[in-house]
């Protein structure tokens, strides 16, 4: 039997050797392999776990093999060949390999081998992408409250993202637009740094409103990492003069109250009448003027000035003081009795009514009643004569002698 020379020997476990580190190294995906493995690749947020899955259509018994980016073997089989108690075993069977990679860390990312020793040895990579999560946003540059139509210049922070965050600015719920982003790669780290600016000129509509700065990055559900920034602007107060009652009476006692909306409050307030002094019973109280006695003589317009110290502002009042008689006049019950009056007044007036119809009725039936009487009374000698030259002749004796009756008519 004859045996290959040494030289010879040595030169094919060279060859295989080369041959078993090619096919390792090798990306080459046997589509038609049954034997062939089947890896995809990962995307975990730093801190969080990842699992790595491979798998064979087939299986012939050999082992399959998971190997880290320094090509350490992890597992081989349900085997673990490294003691790092982040991986762990997940699923071992003859046709799939899964570990699980807990509290993973950006330096675990790179590319993962999964081998199965066949003859060749056929292997598949999965690349682990580790997302750099940010940290929450810091919002600088507002220390104090800014006067009125002054500017304000917000800038937010973010570190620690990979790939670099994007920073988004909200007043209240609108979204506004800051300067561009300014990314700074972090020496020695794959993470970077993310700043932006937001610069506005402020009025008193801002004053206690919110500005957000959020993060938006892949590791990051919306709205996760966000901060808010309150805005306390100042400005000259709004004055509104408020009457104690809408119905001043004369001989009460009134008072008008100075509403000053600024901020900060007012602090002074200042009263006087337009055209003319204060009444001698008008006490000014600070925010309120007080009258002891209300008198017509009260009338008029009355100015109060708030100042805060940022500005001033003036308002208007116009006094108008009712009469003393109308003092314990109820509106309602005046409508009430008003109402009642009218009705009997009406009833009475067609009560009245009524009665002259009924006298003119039964007047006109008197009247009608006379006048027959007399045409009756005239006729009479007319009625018992024989012939008619006799009638004619009585009637006119008849006439004659009723020129001495007298009749009078209403």
């Amino acid at each position: 039997m004859a045996f290959p020379s040494a030289p010879s020997a040595l030169w094919s476990v060279s060859l295989l050797t080369v041959l078993f580190a090619a096919a390792v190294h090798s990306n080459i995906v046997y589509d038609d392999d049954p034997l062939q493995p089947v890896t995809q690749d990962e995307t975990v947020s730093a801190g969080g776990t990842v699992i790595l899955t491979c798998r064979v259509a087939e299986s012939d018994n050999s082992s399959l093999q998971w190997s880290n980016t320094a090509q350490q073997t992890l597992y081989f089989g349900e085997k673990r060949a490294l003691r790092d108690n982040r991986i762990q075993l997940h699923r071992s069977t003859s046709t799939e390999l899964s570990i699980t990679i807990g509290d993973v860390q950006l330096s675990d990312e790179g590319e993962y081998t999964c081998s199965i020793f066949t003859m060749p040895v056929r292997t598949a990579r999965a690349t682990v992408t580790v997302l750099g999560v940010p940290g929450k946003p810091q919002i600088t540059g507002f220390d104090e409250a800014v006067p009125e139509g002054g500017k304000v210049t917000l800038t937010c922070t973010s570190t620690g993202s990979k790939p670099p965050a994007t920073l988004r600015w909200y007043k209240g719920d609108l979204e506004v637009e800051g300067r561009p982003d300014v990314v700074e790669a972090v020496p020695d780290d794959p993470t970077y740094n993310v700043s932006s600016e937001l610069s506005m000129v402020v009025s008193r509509d801002d004053d206690n409103t919110h500005v957000t700065c959020a993060v938006d990055h892949p590791s990051l559900a919306p709205g996760d990492k966000r901060s808010e920034q309150v805005l306390r602007v100042l400005y000259s107060p709004n004055v509104l003069i408020v009457a104690e009652s809408n119905l001043p009476r004369e001989g009460e006692k009134f008072h008008l109250q100075c509403l000053g909306n600024g901020n900060p409050e007012p602090t002074s307030y200042m009263w006087e009448k337009k055209d003319g002094e204060l009444p001698p019973l008008a006490k000014a109280d600070g925010a309120y003027l007080r009258f002891e006695m209300l008198n017509k003589s009260d009338n008029g317009d009355y100015l109060c000035n708030a100042d805060n110290g940022i500005g001033n502002s003036r308002g208007e009042y116009k006094l108008l003081v009712q009469d003393a008689a109308d003092n314990n006049a109820d509106p309602t019950a005046m409508s009430t009795s008003s109402n009642v009056d009218h009705a009997v007044i009406g009833g009475v007036v067609a009560v009245i009514v009524f009665i002259l119809l009924c006298l003119l009725i039964v007047l006109g039936r008197y009247l009608i009643r006379h006048k027959g009487t007399y045409l009756t009374h005239e006729a009479k000698g007319s009625d018992d004569a024989p012939d008619a030259d006799t009638a004619i002749i009585n009637a006119e004796g008849g006439h004659s002698g009723a020129e001495d009756k007298k009749e009078y008519f209403i």
